[in-house]
């Protein structure tokens, strides 16, 4: 019997359904476990890798099994969210708050899993096993408690509490919401706030629709829209951490999208710190205003003979 086989038949023992079962399911173990043909699974060790470079090539270097650059979000959609529900492998263990579209992104066998994994094929396996697989649900619990700790609390203007996932770039949205709007938007309703995992967390869909936005196309509107009513003011916010900031590109795809709004539009970039901001100052557009949350009494806007209104 091959490695592979020996770890299909683990994933089996371990409870994972027969979807999780397959070729590419024991690769992927193979790899977390960094287990090589010739290796004993009792010298099976904790690595951290991401999808492409890291599972994708351990797989194509000791087992010859070649994926496609495009099958690696099969691996993260149907391998690695069933072994993260399963309690086989933890999701960033070495860095818990990155965001979850990170470039850094990366996968590690749990420690409850590896411990049970190296008796395989030992007199203890059977009972190992049988135990972990009974745990599962507790040890998900607690998993999921970890997670809940880690998320981004954000209080709307409204006074209800959103949850967005960890990250820096959700910390930025969350101050943006809690000190960027009292302090410059003061009065602004909160119309539309992104998040890394859930990209419509939140949308106020009878007013976007009210004032000309287009509500069937999230994926195109800004982090954060904040609109005062009264002045028919609508603010247009990224957050940049990773991602660009309002760019003149940016700023034409967000006309076009808006173009059947007639409210005045305000067009800001939020940065964490004023090193970010530095990084990013070339590609900023024009007539647009920049907030800093290390600064957060403060703005700065790039050229112009106004100062927070709409263009």
């Amino acid at each position: 019997m091959n490695k592979i086989e020996e770890a299909q038949i683990i994933l089996k023992d371990l409870g994972l359904p027969k979807s999780q079962q397959n070729e590419m399911s024991a690769v992927t173990l193979l790899a977390l476990c960094n287990i090589k043909e010739t290796d004993k699974w009792e010298n099976a060790e904790k690595i951290s890798l991401g999808v492409s470079k890291g599972i994708m090539k351990f797989s194509a270097d000791n087992y010859d099994r070649n994926y496609a650059p495009n099958t690696r979000e099969t691996f993260r959609r149907f391998v690695l969210h069933q072994f993260v529900q399963a309690r086989i492998a933890d999701y960033n263990p070495d860095i818990p708050d990155l965001p979850v579209n990170s470039p850094r992104a990366h996968y590690g066998i749990s420690k409850e899993a590896l411990e049970v994994i190296k008796t395989f094929g030992t007199k203890n396996w059977k009972a190992n096993s049988k135990e972990f697989r009974a745990s599962i649900g507790d040890l998900s619990k607690k998993y999921a408690k970890r997670k809940a700790v880690d998320r981004v609390p954000v209080t709307l203007p409204n006074g209800k509490t959103l949850k967005l996932s960890p990250g820096k770039h959700n910390e930025v949205q969350a101050a943006i919401v809690e000190q960027f709007l009292p302090e410059f938007a003061k009065g602004s309703e909160l119309l539309y706030l992104g998040d890394t995992e859930t990209k419509d967390l939140f949308a106020d869909k009878k007013t976007l629709a009210e004032i000309g936005i287009p509500i069937d196309q999230h994926s195109k509107l800004p982090d954060v829209v904040l609109y005062h009513r009264e002045k028919n003011w609508l603010y247009l916010i990224e957050a940049v951490t990773s991602h660009g900031p309002v760019s003149p590109k940016r700023m034409h795809e967000l006309e076009e999208l808006l173009e059947k709004c007639d409210a005045g539009k305000i067009y800001v970039t939020a940065f964490p710190d004023f090193s970010e901001f530095k990084k990013w100052s070339k590609k900023i557009a024009w007539e647009t205003e920049i907030w800093i949350c290390e600064m957060p009494s403060h703005m700065i806007h790039f050229n112009g003979d106004r100062f927070m209104g709409p263009r």
